[in-house]
């Protein structure tokens, strides 16, 4: 039999970042110490045992609550924080379920100080069914945390008919608000009006202290939306209740909204909370669209 002089055929060259790999079936074979997309790691045989490195998580902020202010006499116990405020920040968290499902969870708000500290925690207490059934009309009661887990506030609002455009005398909407919870120190009442946002804000024996006017909300499309707090007459603008505008990435995404509470410092402090109150109650009237969201993601 004759040898054969040709020269020998040379290995196929190795994959780049496979050292050594040969091809097998089409796709290359990782050696240990490599990588290869969709595989887990495999460790050198010198470093077995050795933990694979890990994906560097981004850690949440950390949360930073506002000292504690000393006690001030006849001032329902907690609110001894709003004394020293003359501007509050209300942001609601994204709820990951809810974008994804569009199915309504559990409203939860983080109630911040201007140097971003947090004063309250406030979470929405309900059930899936008045969730999801009645969306943004529904009754709920709302708890404000403070940093030892303590409820402050408590805020508890009825479920009335219909919100829209021209609003019918009996559907008006209002919430009640607690501090501490079980004991009213006031209201928040829509006034009838065609068109405007209107509201009152009463003390705890129904007489209206403060007024809220706002603009047509859906006018006031792609930019921020602002509602005067103003004195019983009307005449003097002592503060406002400003939903920011969170761009339109956001805002097509998530009904999560941000919201801006100015109004003086010496403005007495159950007035500031049902001032705080009607923010809650302006979200969930203007701002939380359920029902709309989840038609555009069924369609």
């Amino acid at each position: 039999m004759q040898a054969n002089d040709s020269a020998p055929t040379p290995p196929p060259p190795a994959y780049p970042g496979y050292p050594g790999a040969q091809p097998q079936y089409g796709f290359p074979q990782p050696v240990p110490g490599a990588t290869f997309p969709g595989q887990p790691f495999l460790a050198h045989p010198a470093t077995y045992g050795a933990v694979p490195p890990q994906i560097p998580q981004v850690a949440a902020p950390p949360v930073i609550w506002m000292p504690a202010p000393p006690a001030i006499p006849k001032c329902p116990p907690g609110l001894e924080y709003l004394s020293q405020l003359d501007q509050i920040a209300v942001q609601q968290q994204i709820e990951l379920l809810e974008m994804i499902s569009g199915y309504e969870t559990c409203n939860r708000y983080e109630v911040k100080n201007s140097l971003g500290q947090w004063l309250y925690f406030a979470v929405e207490e309900n059930d899936d069914y008045n969730l999801n059934m009645y969306g943004a009309l529904r009754s709920f009661t709302m708890k404000l945390f403070d940093s030892r887990n303590q409820p402050i506030i408590q805020l508890a609002r009825p479920y009335h008919c219909s919100i829209c455009c021209c609003p019918c005398i009996c559907c008006l909407q209002e919430i009640e608000v607690q501090a501490p919870p079980g004991t009213t120190i006031g209201y928040v009442k829509q006034k009838w009006h065609p068109c405007l946002p209107k509201f009152a804000i009463q003390n705890e024996s129904g007489q209206d202290i403060l007024k809220i006017t706002g603009p047509c909300v859906g006018c006031s499309m792609y930019s921020d939306v602002h509602f005067e707090v103003k004195s019983f007459d009307g005449q003097t603008t002592i503060g406002g209740i400003t939903k920011q505008w969170g761009g339109m990435a956001r805002e097509a995404a998530t009904n999560a909204s941000n919201f801006l509470i100015q109004f003086p410092l010496d403005l007495d402090i159950k007035m500031k909370a049902l001032v705080l109150g009607a923010c809650f109650l302006l979200d969930f009237m203007f701002f939380e669209q359920t029902h709309s969201r989840r038609q555009s993601q069924e369609s």
